[in-house]
């Protein structure tokens, strides 16, 4: 109705009705609209505050400016426990309304005079926590009385979702930066213990090598000395077998051993979806030791999860609790122990790979040649006493590849040949490709050696070096091919040469023409023949080649008169091992071409390129 209107049927100045009706439209109790320039007027639509308050998901309590409780609804009654008549009409102090009835809360409403007032409640519920937003608004009551209405907005699942997300951000970051020396297990226990106050926590490691469970943590510390006094011993490092674990009947399918947390009911037998502790410990507790453990710590509950990543059985969590406990939020417990898994899974693989590494540096420690590791950078990690006993350095002497360098080739045109050829072959080689080269070295004391290097590039861009020393063998050779020159000088007959060579120890053949013409017993022995008729008028490629033998590039080794080669050497039965040939050609007096001597030592390895170094020695 319009003001016209009503003014007409009320009998009253069109000003009068004005006025009255902005009165009633201030108290809420008139809706008005405007139409064109006409303001229309209704009665408003008012729901009772009592029926509002059964719909809301709040927590909502009504009070007048005594304190006195006007309206409560269910879910605040609910939460303390109690009836409407026990709290209506009664003063908020006389009542047990949680958080509203505390002093703290009371003085905060009080002090609401004209604006609403907003603060964050942490309260304590039985074993857990709930958080509210509290809003208390000033009210005033339909007959003019003021008052106060408390909001309680419960925001317990998001601000435990934060705190969470936070506890496992934090677990996280703990985790990837664990020292080396903390116990994971126990650790791992404690950041459950953190997320389940008022859990038992125990963790056991499995080992895949004797197919066992070994309980490795066990939380909190009453709870340990509970189980240590029924049991008579420590829970840490009790060994549940395999076999026992798969046949509980907890673990009807194996396949559970991938899924996530189970809730199992504790009862006194197995059966209708509970199951007992002596079935829970796989029989390894006697069954009237284990009833004495669940009653005397009241244990109802138990959540079980296997640590299990990338299909790698781990070890498990079980987490006790009582009647009226549980674990919270069971998806953040998942990711914490699947954090855990991840965790513990990295530790061993560390613990594997710094035992591998142990293994190789004693291994190389004790190799009879001088060894030496370098990392990507160039830099010397490892360098083995065979190495400080040949060339004087440690590697506190010898940092860097360059240093190592300046210090073994003073001569600056050497040393740039041998830098030169270096960084070549680290660039041409492959992975777990011998590199050989023989070359002049200064030790520490000024002592030059001839030292045959083989070095290998690792998966990870690391060289593995090795040094020989084959001076005394340069040495050896030249006496031998002195005292064969001097017969030689004597006589064009190479037969006279078999005297010189007969008593050598060494492999030493003398060819001529592609053919052997004369060897050694000790050649010989090393070939499997028994005499030198049975070389005769055979090329020498039936009983050596240059090369690896699955190699492309097989050629006769006199073709190589000049200078040291890698051989692969052919036995008489067919089977082959390697061996370095120090070739030295034989010429009589008036210069002519009488044969080649080599001089034959066996090798460990087979390198993949062959000595680029080349002193010739002649006769």
């Amino acid at each position: 109705m319009t003001i016209t209107e009503i003014a007409k049927a009320t009998r009253i100045t069109r000003n009068s009705v004005a006025k009255y009706l902005e009165v009633l439209r201030m108290g809420g109790q008139v809706d008005m609209h405007e139409v064109g320039n006409a303001k229309v007027y209704s009665l408003a639509q008012r729901v009772p505050l009592s029926a509002f308050l059964c719909f809301t998901r709040d927590l909502i309590v009504v009070l007048d400016e005594y304190g006195t409780v006007l309206q409560a609804n269910d879910r605040l009654l609910g939460l303390a426990a109690l009836e409407k008549a026990d709290v209506i009409g009664k003063n908020v102090r006389e009542t047990a309304l949680p958080i509203i009835s505390a002093e703290e809360t009371l003085s905060l409403i009080e002090g609401v005079k004209c604006e609403q007032c907003v603060k964050d409640i942490r309260y304590p519920h039985r074993n857990s926590e709930l958080f509210f937003r509290m809003q208390v608004f000033p009210t005033v009551f339909a007959d003019g009385g003021q008052g106060h209405t408390v909001v309680l907005e419960d925001t317990t699942d998001k601000q435990r979702c934060l705190r969470n997300m936070a506890f496992l951000a934090e677990t996280a970051m703990e985790f990837v930066d664990l020292p080396e020396e903390t116990d994971i297990y126990t650790r791992i226990a404690g950041m459950i213990r953190e997320f389940v106050p008022y859990g038992r926590v125990f963790i056991q490691s499995y080992d895949d090598k004797t197919n066992q469970f070994v309980i490795r943590a066990v939380e909190d510390q009453a709870f340990r000395d509970t189980l240590a006094t029924i049991i008579e011993r420590d829970p840490v490092g009790m060994v549940f077998p395999l076999g026992e674990v798969l046949h509980s009947p907890f673990l009807d399918d194996p396949a559970a051993i991938e899924r996530g947390i189970r809730k199992i009911t504790l009862g006194s037998t197995s059966g209708d979806g509970s199951l007992s502790f002596y079935d829970l410990a796989f029989h390894c507790i006697p069954a009237d030791i284990c009833d004495r453990i669940v009653s005397s710590m009241n244990l109802k509950t138990v959540y079980v999860a296997f640590l299990v990543w990338k299909g790698s059985l781990l070890g498990d969590v079980g987490i006790f609790v009582s009647e009226d406990e549980d674990v919270g939020d069971l998806r953040a417990l998942e990711s914490l122990i699947r954090q855990a898994s991840i965790a513990i899974s990295r530790r061993m693989t560390e613990e594997r790979l710094r035992r591998s590494n142990e293994r190789f540096r004693e291994v190389v420690e004790h190799f009879p040649f001088p060894a030496a590791i370098l990392d990507a950078k160039g830099c010397f990690t490892f360098i083995n006493h065979a190495f400080t006993r040949m060339f004087g350095y440690k590697v506190t002497d010898i940092r860097t590849e360059r240093e190592w360098m300046e210090l073994a080739f003073p001569d600056p045109v050497l040393r740039s040949t041998v830098i030169a050829g270096w960084r070549t072959d680290c660039r041409e080689a492959k992975v777990n490709q011998v590199r050989t080269r023989r070359l002049p070295v200064q030790c520490k004391d000024g002592d030059m050696r001839s030292i045959l290097i083989r070095a290998m590039t690792l998966c990870d861009a690391t060289q593995f070096l090795t040094f020989e020393d084959i001076t005394e063998l340069r040495r050896a050779h030249s006496v031998l091919l002195a005292d064969i020159a001097n017969l030689m000088h004597a006589s064009d007959d190479l037969r006279l040469q078999s005297k010189a060579l007969f008593a050598l120890g060494a492999p030493v053949a003398i060819t001529n023409g592609g053919e052997i013409k004369y060897a050694n017993p000790a050649f010989l022995m090393r070939w499997g023949y028994s005499s030198v008729a049975e070389l005769a008028e055979r090329p020498v490629e039936d009983f050596w080649t240059k090369g690896d033998e699955d190699s492309n590039e097989m050629y006769p080794a006199a073709e190589v008169s000049d200078e040291a080669a890698v051989l692969t050497a052919h036995r008489r039965n067919g089977s082959t091992f390697y061996v370095v040939a120090i070739p030295a050609p034989v010429r009589n007096t008036d210069g002519v071409m009488m044969g080649t001597v080599l001089l034959f030592q066996d090798m460990a390895t087979v390198p993949e390129e062959h000595d680029t170094g080349s002193n010739p020695l002649q006769l």
